[in-house]
């Protein structure tokens, strides 16, 4: 299965410069946990609920006055749609992270966002296993192009 066939396409987004209460109504509105974080068509980063609670209300700085850019997870870590569903699920265990933004084949354009969630739609064990390594990131393999249930032996 490859990544666009599990991956919620059209991701809503934010501006880097909207408030961090703009963009938390928005995930209310849409129900959702994330949003990209784009400048025209180019992401700029991830921001998630968590990133507004840890990054800025744990900070005690107003959500109407707090930008995006200064509770946005910065690193950007992609696939691309046509890669395999299994392969980007290692490539979240090795990067600990729970979504993983989904460029087009040109890697120019953000067409999609592929989480945890969305995997455990197609494939509960996949999901299970991103789970396990996205919450004790030392146990990642952090090696190979294999999943980690199939890496050789040291």
């Amino acid at each position: 299965m490859l990544v666009r066939d599990a991956m919620t396409q059209w991701p809503e987004s934010v501006g880097p410069d909207e408030t961090l209460q703009t963009a938390a109504r928005r995930m209310r509105e849409l129900g959702v946990g994330a949003l990209a974080v784009c400048l025209e068509d180019r992401v700029l980063g991830i921001l998630t609920d968590r990133d507004i609670v840890v990054r800025s209300t744990a900070e005690g700085v107003p959500p109407a006055e707090a930008t995006v850019r200064s509770a946005m997870t910065p690193q950007v870590i992609d696939c691309c749609e046509e890669d395999d569903l299994e392969i980007a699920a290692v490539r979240m265990s090795e990067r600990a992270v729970r979504r993983l933004a989904v460029m087009d084949a040109a890697r120019e354009k953000l067409v999609g966002i592929l989480s945890v969630d969305d995997i455990a739609l197609r494939s509960p064990e996949l999901a299970g296993e991103v789970v396990e390594h996205v919450r004790a990131p030392e146990r990642a393999v952090r090696h190979g192009p294999w999943p980690w249930w199939e890496a050789p032996e040291s």
